[in-house]
């Protein structure tokens, strides 16, 4: 029922946002990015293999077959080929007008159906239906051979992706990416499962972390120190940091309680914490009135960043197969400890959180500027208050805290996350995307 309630609004969105009679096509060619977005963040919740790092692949392909299919006709704009990972220059233009709002549409609407090829039957008639509403909008009062020459073009631009995106490791997603077959770690800090749910006694995606990256050179690039010494020593360093957890919990204020539910994102509930990200931009742009090129180049880079954070820091996690907090505490501190949010089914450090968000702040940043403040509206359908900041790194550190406040950080694996996010942040940075 909730996807039948989303699917309507996304309708809706687009049937006001882009209103057949609008003359300006600035306006138009960015209500088809952010209004085929926003069903992308609602195909998320709904698709069963969509984890958080499996989603930011998505953000990511997507991302970049938007920005491609208007670089190739900007002249202001440059292409990502030859800047990430494999990517060969993309199809040229053939002869003749293009127009911009129906290359978009176009690439937009592919990219959508193949990423999300493996969605239920709502969300399949969702695309089917938004892109028939959407798609003619764009077309509306352009030349039927203006049309067909730009629908061609962004299809080939997103089949183009889509081949590109098959040997990167990530393309399949068996058994939800839980491995049939699992054979623990030994070592007292070794991770454990941390759910009854028989699926969930091997971790979620545990080659993550060897797939291709996109901006950064490989998985393990950006590197972080171990985490502390492992000891049953309370006293010591990594004691206290279990303790720490377990006093945090036991005394939560409203507030932190409030920050920790805010970015939960837990898979099928929410975006996932990397759709927390692309929620903001969207927020953002419909807000500053930016044009399309600005907020597919925006999005096409913070897609690369996220898209990397989840594989550099699945290279740690599974480098270092760190026990959760709830394994540590309910062995050593309180046998009764209850976390507030669910213990994700993978190691401990770092935070994927952190490295995400971390690398998110840092695009965000470098595009909008140190002290650009907005307001994070992510969840107001869920009735979570809108949340307010005055920078991009004040939500990635609230993100980030927001897991110990949770119980399921340390902090060590919050402040190492936010600092692995940052290297990982300035890969996707330096990518050149205009002239």
């Amino acid at each position: 029922m909730k996807m039948q309630r989303r699917e309507v609004l996304a309708l809706s969105l687009a049937m006001a946002a882009l209103p057949a009679w609008a003359a300006d096509r600035q306006v138009i060619e960015r209500d088809v990015v952010t209004t085929w977005y926003r069903l992308v963040l609602e195909l998320v919740r709904h698709t069963a293999t969509y984890s958080p790092p499996v989603a930011s692949r998505a953000f990511a392909y997507i991302g970049i077959a938007a920005h491609e299919s208007l670089a190739s006709g900007n002249r202001n704009l440059v292409s990502l080929a030859g800047q990430l990972n494999g990517l060969q220059p993309t199809p040229p233009r053939a002869a003749g007008e293009h127009d911009e709002a129906c290359v978009l549409h176009a690439a937009l609407a592919a990219s959508s159906h193949i990423f999300f090829a493996n969605t239920g039957p709502t969300g399949q008639r969702a695309m089917t239906a938004l892109g028939q509403q959407v798609g003619s909008t764009a077309s509306a009062g352009i030349a039927a051979d203006v049309v067909a020459r730009s629908i061609e073009h962004g299809q080939a631009i997103a089949a183009h992706i889509h081949a590109w995106s098959l040997d990167d490791g990530g393309a399949v997603v068996e058994n939800m990416g839980f491995p049939a077959t699992y054979t623990p770690g030994t070592n007292p800090q070794d991770w454990v499962p941390t759910s009854l749910v028989r699926q969930q006694q091997a971790p979620l995606l545990p080659n993550w972390g060897n797939n291709r990256p996109f901006a950064m050179p490989a998985g393990n690039t950006c590197t972080i120190p171990a985490p502390p010494a492992y000891s049953e020593d309370l006293t010591s360093p990594f004691g206290m940091a279990a303790q720490e957890v377990y006093d945090t919990v036991v005394n939560l204020t409203d507030e932190q309680r409030r920050i920790a539910r805010f970015w939960s994102d837990d898979p099928m509930l929410s975006p996932t914490p990397p759709g927390h990200w692309i929620s903001i931009v969207l927020t953002i742009a419909d807000r500053d009135s930016l044009p399309a090129d600005r907020v597919a180049e925006v999005l096409a880079k913070l897609g690369v960043a996220v898209a990397d954070g989840f594989i550099g820091c699945w290279a740690a996690k599974f480098e270092y197969n760190l026990l959760r907090p709830v394994t540590y505490i309910r062995r050593f501190i309180d046998p009764k400890f209850e976390p507030i949010l669910n213990t994700p089914p993978f190691p401990e450090y770092p935070s994927g959180h952190s490295t995400q968000s971390g690398a998110a702040a840092t695009v965000l940043t470098a595009a909008f500027g140190e002290n650009f403040a907005f307001d994070d509206t992510t969840h107001d359908d869920e009735g979570l208050p809108t949340r307010s900041f005055t920078s991009f790194w004040q939500a990635a550190e609230e993100a980030g805290i927001s897991r110990l406040y949770g119980g399921i950080h340390y902090r060590f694996g919050v402040e190492e996350g936010l600092t692995q996010g940052r290297c990982i942040g300035n890969y996707a940075t330096a990518l050149k995307t205009r002239v």
